[in-house]
């Protein structure tokens, strides 16, 4: 063979072998889409918070995928979980919005049996640390959390493991509360439809981000009484408008039970991958997301939207999710009576 025959050969061959070899990871998302579940129902809080960060999220995944919002709501975000842990492909184009009582059941329930393990999710980031309010209709018996220890209420709830079902359990539990909870509600906008129906007379662990959004005619108006503010730290502004905080009825023991429940909120909005996702695909989407959670556009958006942000890198929230999962034995057997579990 001549020398020019020789060099096109090596051409050609070269040429197959690089179109044999898989795509450079920021080439990975060229063409694609990333399917994002969210873990509650349809026009809630988390879906807000999906959908708002997803939108500017993709613009900063090299190859621009597109992205399909696809809500899962059930037990509290566990069956999205489950879905991501057993189902869910690991290749970085399915991740999701749980609600933080998903990764912090297993710890407190060991009747269940769980078909997914939070530590070995993948975490991707939080959006915010949230403080969470008792709410209760203007037409309401229940005006105070004093109201609240006297006078039975009933208050809505997802099931065990949402917030808006054990922050009820965990105030009746420590702090003398008479909450009687009516799950089945799969997001909080539904249980504030039953709430001006006269079926409810509140809500509890409603995040206050999202019940500014939902609902801003309430928020802070005649039409609510937001009764107890509830979180590691009192939120300024709302010790400002008079709510007060759940150490103002919880202390000693309790309390310390109740920051073990109220640690979730560290990780209040949490984007998680499926345990497994490829190294290369989960450092792209972290890096989008802490990106994302600096850009003027998104922030711009989220302000508009009444959404709080104040993020938490991925990594940050493995090493929360160690310290709670090594919590004292004892503290953690308190947690589970306080929970009803």
């Amino acid at each position: 063979m001549g020398k020019r025959s020789i060099i096109q050969l090596c051409g050609a061959a070269a040429a197959v072998l690089v179109a044999m070899m898989p795509a450079k990871a920021s080439d990975f998302y060229a063409g694609k889409s990333i399917e994002i579940l969210i873990g509650s129902g349809v026009g809630g809080g988390y879906d807000r918070y999906a959908r708002t960060v997803l939108h500017h999220m993709v613009r900063h995944i090299p190859g621009h995928p597109t992205y399909v919002p696809k809500n899962m709501p059930g037990a509290g975000s566990m069956k999205t979980a489950e879905y991501l842990t057993t189902q869910a492909p690991k290749d970085g184009t399915t991740i999701a919005l749980l609600q933080p009582g998903a990764l912090f059941e297993p710890l407190v329930n060991d009747k269940l049996k769980f078909r997914y393990d939070p530590a070995k999710l993948a975490m991707i980031g939080s959006a915010n640390s949230g403080t969470r309010v008792c709410v209760t209709y203007h037409k309401s018996k229940i005006k105070t959390f004093e109201d609240a220890m006297k006078i039975p209420s009933n208050m809505g709830g997802n099931s065990p493991g949402s917030s808006t079902t054990d922050y009820a359990l965990m105030l009746n539990h420590l702090a003398g509360a008479k909450f009687n909870v009516v799950n089945g509600y799969n997001s909080t906008s539904l249980v504030v439809l039953a709430m001006e129906r006269g079926e409810l007379d509140g809500v509890c662990g409603f995040d206050t981000a999202s019940f500014a959004a939902q609902k801003p005619d309430w928020y802070n108006t005649d039409q609510s009484h937001m009764i107890l503010q509830v979180g590691i730290e009192p939120d300024p502004e709302l010790e400002k408008m008079g709510v007060p905080s759940i150490w103002k009825y919880v202390s000693g023991r309790n309390r310390d039970v109740a920051e073990l429940i109220l640690s979730q909120q560290e990780f209040h909005r949490p984007f998680v991958a499926p345990p497994g996702t490829e190294p290369a695909q989960l450092a792209i989407l972290r890096t989008a997301f802490d990106k994302t959670m600096k850009d003027p556009d998104f922030l711009a958006d989220a302000k508009k939207a009444q959404l709080d942000i104040a993020p938490k890198t991925g990594r940050t929230i493995e090493a929360l999710m160690k310290k709670v999962y090594e919590a004292p034995q004892d503290l953690v057997e308190e947690a589970r009576k306080a929970l009803g579990r």
